[in-house]
């Protein structure tokens, strides 16, 4: 069958985001003997016209949309910022141009499919991951034969997942657009944070993907398409079990001119595998501290303290390492002297750049929203296709809010709300940068106090020493930073989910 996929994200937020579960679900479709054409929306300039050309040229058999984001999890963001009527206005196209089936996937797809399908008035959806689903749902549609109009995969293993099918078109446009298109190492998530999507979509069981099929995917990267920064996309990139060091190790084995950076959880790490990192090509990690008050983490499902999020933070500071810390405030436990508690441990941090969202996005299937039916905040008959947040009822949202916008007034690596980080990154971007970005945020408030890197909290840690960076549980820590930690990029199955999967 001749099958188009169109991405249909547009969102450019915190950077323009390479459809990285199109193209696995494409190779997927050409392994079993189909004609496939891939686009993307944004990469296309959101262009109608170039779309229903496209479609009229090709004449596919059937379309396949994959669905990124619902909204940008940001409470202080726009209203327009709700992606959903965009991907209605699309399908609408389509029916107008071509009679075909419609098949809808992706992460925010999977997080809501029922009343998206409908909203959508798609024929199909496919929840998950799409490897599987969809060819066997195309073979259903092509024999005729009659069955749901949703399918829910089962998670796949490492034998099931498919290496990405690159479209050269649309992956000249993100390297030129953000140079950080992304590789999966593993898939699944073990951890239990209040408001995260991730467990539901990708599953609790942590799936590695073999080490060297990961670099294959990256020197393919590199060979082919002039790749020399690629962005891990996993849930979690430093796993319990080790899987991120066998991948640094197979990096370095392979000696690939291509550097990396990925989501990060703080936790003990040995200065040894801090080294072993930067090695095999680490640029810089995004981390999901979340808050950094012990309450505040213990209400948010964290499973580690503030005190662990400071000594993974100095840890990584020893050695250069630049850091991006997201941090929500407002989540649940929250009050006026956990927010102060946050600031000022948020003022200890060195080498780093901290983004503050307020509340939290509550996403179906998840402790928050059970909460927030508990306080009365929603009911259990709340849509949650249009953004509902939480915030603490213990404080006055707008009184927090201005007491962090004073904490962080007149610093150039702390950001409240987080669109005044984007706005200078995407000033830094017309001038030519690309990758994170966000590090060189870091060096401009050094350069504003006047520091050249040096003296920070904890010195340099002496030239690859065993000892670990970051040894014990806290001793006041009820949860205990030794135990699996709950962890998951604040907001990230919200708002970066589909970076890291392999949805329809």
């Amino acid at each position: 069958m001749k099958i188009l996929l169109l991405a249909t994200n547009t969102d450019r937020e915190p950077y323009p985001v390479y459809p990285l579960g199109m193209a696995v679900v494409a190779q997927a479709l050409f392994t079993a003997g189909h004609e496939v054409r891939q686009l993307d929306y944004l990469a296309m300039g959101e262009s109608d016209e170039a779309l229903r050309a496209a479609l009229l040229e090709f004449q596919p058999q059937v379309v396949g949309l994959s669905l990124r984001n619902i909204d940008d999890v940001d409470s202080c963001g726009s209203p327009e910022q709700w992606f959903l009527d965009r991907s209605r206005r699309i399908v609408e196209l389509l029916r107008a141009t071509l009679d075909v089936p419609i098949i809808v996937g992706g992460p925010a797809f999977s997080i809501m499919p029922e009343a998206i399908l409908e909203y959508l008035g798609a024929d199909f959806g496919v929840a998950g991951e799409g490897e599987r689903a969809v060819p066997d749902l195309l073979s259903r549609i092509e024999r005729g034969e009659p069955g749901p109009r949703i399918v829910k995969s089962t998670p796949l293993d490492a034998t099931g997942m498919r290496s990405p099918r690159m479209d050269p078109v649309i992956l000249e446009y993100y390297q030129r657009e953000s140079g950080l298109p992304g590789v999966h190492t593993k898939r699944g998530c073990p951890h239990d944070c209040v408001y995260c999507s991730y467990p539901a979509i990708e599953g609790r069981t942590i799936r590695p993907r073999d080490p060297e099929h990961v670099v294959d995917d990256m020197a393919e990267l590199a060979r082919n398409h002039g790749v020399d920064h690629v962005f891990f996309t996993d849930s979690v990139f430093n796993d319990d079990q080790g899987h991120y060091l066998a991948v640094a190790e197979a990096l370095l084995r392979r000696n690939l001119p291509v550097r990396w950076s990925a989501f990060f959880r703080p936790g003990p790490i040995r200065n040894e595998e801090l080294d072993l990192l930067l090695r095999s090509g680490l640029l810089g990690m995004e981390v999901g501290s979340d808050a950094l008050a012990e309450a505040t983490l213990a209400g948010l499902g964290k499973g580690f303290c503030c005190s662990d999020v400071l000594r993974f933070n100095a840890a990584c500071a020893a050695r250069d390492i630049p850091l991006a810390h997201y941090l929500i405030i407002g989540g649940p436990e929250e009050t006026e002297a956990t927010i102060k508690e946050t600031l000022v441990n948020l003022e200890k941090m060195e080498h780093c750049v901290a983004f503050l969202y307020s509340g939290l996005r509550i996403l179906p299937r998840t402790r928050l929203r059970k909460r927030a039916v508990a306080e009365g905040l929603i009911d259990r008959q709340t849509s949650l296709l249009h953004p509902a947040y939480y915030h603490s009822p213990l404080l006055d949202r707008e009184t927090m809010h201005a007491i962090v916008s004073q904490a962080l007034r007149g610093r150039r690596d702390r950001f409240f709300p987080p669109r005044n980080a984007q706005d200078r990154m995407n000033v830094m971007r017309r001038f030519g940068y690309r990758g994170l970005v966000w590090d060189q945020l870091i060096n401009a408030e050094k350069q504003r106090r006047g520091k050249n890197g040096n003296g920070r909290a904890n010195g340099r840690a002496n030239g690859g020493s065993s000892k670990e960076a970051f040894p014990a549980a806290s001793p006041h820590c009820s949860q205990g930073s030794a135990q699996t930690a709950p962890f998951s990029p604040p907001l990230a199955a919200q708002h970066l989910a589909s970076i890291s999967t392999s949805k329809a």
